[in-house]
């Protein structure tokens, strides 16, 4: 048996459970968007289900980073995993219970845990990987990491449409009740009980980052998931429904697979940004100016070539998938960096404030791509995008050189 180190044995844990609690995630929104559109829901109703989500989402990282600081990243991260199940239980009620108010409580609590849990895993990674002679190494972990995460979620979008099938709406989120209780359990027993405590307790007003690199990779970071959303949350879905005449089904699996592919490619991505003498190369400065660089001209090229009547199959779709690769070697590159730019003492205050900024960004493009679409289509969603990044582009020369 291959021997394993004790802070591998950790990084395991938290990735094992990030995972599980990734799959619950992703099946769980796909469960509430099919369900209350079999029960008659409009579009727009079923979007506010999701409004809370997004919003705590901002408020969790900003208070969660403090608190991961204070209590220790365990707690933190079996507290998500709690808020999780209590989320689903909370969708266990009779059916005429299901009102609109109470399911967007539930997609509340639901947010709080999702960020709860995804800061303390990535400020976790910190605090098991350290040192200079490391960093090709930390690259690869929060790729990996970041990468898993988000083609689990898209595994989740799959899971939860067979548990509906197979299940209903009930026994589906009764099982993934139950699976979450036995990793929580799991959890509680074999995390670290110290892991990521700062040796001086931090006050509240320290949730506020006073790190340079911090602020600034935070604007780009917000900027950057901002021209994502501007076009990929409601827009392209509208579009594929309305305009090429796609069913809910296959509208769900397409970006089921997006996100999928897109997860694949970020745990590429120290591969894919070369190396350096056999080993990863770091990225620093110039390395995420030219990967946002890249990806700020795909939008502008998608929007230009539908203006001139080309055929969205291949132009939109086409783009899509372009798109993805490119974003998410931008995302995983940021997801590094804020990993090694935080304090060692304290991580998570760091990475709490910079997923806030990240959370904010998700919020102001899904808010931009209903309001965007609705007044002006799809076009001009993807200029706006292209504009977001020119501004995260401008943001990235500020960061330091290395």
């Amino acid at each position: 048996m291959i021997p394993v180190s004790p802070a591998l044995r950790q990084y395991l844990i938290i990735t094992g459970n990030y995972w599980a609690f990734t799959l619950t995630d992703g099946a769980l929104r796909m469960l509430v968007v099919l369900y209350f559109n079999d029960l008659g829901y409009s579009a727009l109703s079923i979007a506010m289900l999701f409004l809370f989500y997004e919003f705590f989402g901002v408020v969790t990282n900003l208070i969660g980073g403090w608190l991961g600081a204070r209590i220790g990243l365990n707690r933190t991260m079996n507290l998500g995993l709690g808020i999780q199940i209590i989320a689903l239980a909370m969708l266990l009620v009779p059916a005429a219970w299901l009102t609109v108010p109470w399911v967007m409580a539930a997609q509340a609590m639901s947010g709080i845990a999702k960020d709860l849990n995804k800061m303390s895993a990535k400020s976790a990674v910190k605090t098991l990987v350290s040192g200079n002679d490391t960093q090709g190494r930390l690259y690869r972990y929060v790729a990996l990491l970041t990468g898993s995460k988000n083609t689990l979620k898209g595994v989740g979008f799959f899971l939860g449409g067979a548990l509906l099938t197979l299940l209903g709406f009930e026994g589906a989120v009764l099982v993934m009740a139950l699976g979450l209780l036995v990793v929580w359990q799991l959890s509680l027993t074999l995390l670290r009980q110290d892991l990521g405590k700062a040796k001086n307790k931090p006050k509240f007003r320290d949730i506020f980052s006073k790190s340079r690199a911090v602020n600034i990779l935070s604007a780009a970071r917000l900027c950057l998931f901002a021209s994502r959303d501007v076009w990929f949350v409601v827009a392209v879905p509208v579009y594929l429904s309305v305009h090429l005449g796609w069913d809910n089904w296959l509208v769900g699996s397409f970006l089921a697979s997006w996100v999928i592919a897109y997860g694949i490619v970020q745990a590429l991505a120290p591969v894919l940004t070369g190396t350096k003498k056999g080993a990863v190369q770091t990225p620093g400065r110039m390395m995420a100016v030219f990967w946002v660089a890249l990806l700020m001209a795909l939008p502008a090229v998608m929007a230009s070539m539908l203006q001139a009547g080309a055929d969205p199959h291949w132009w939109l779709l086409g783009g899509l998938w372009l798109f993805g690769a490119v974003f998410a070697v931008n995302s995983s590159l940021h997801s590094f960096l804020i990993v090694h730019y935080a304090s060692e003492d304290g991580v998570s205050l760091d990475v709490g404030f910079y997923y806030m900024a990240n959370a904010a960004g998700r919020l102001l493009g899904t808010v931009l791509s209903g309001v965007l679409y609705q007044q002006y289509g799809l076009n001009a969603c993807l200029w706006f995008s292209s504009g977001l990044l020119l501004l995260t582009f401008a943001i990235s020369f500020a960061l330091p050189k290395q």
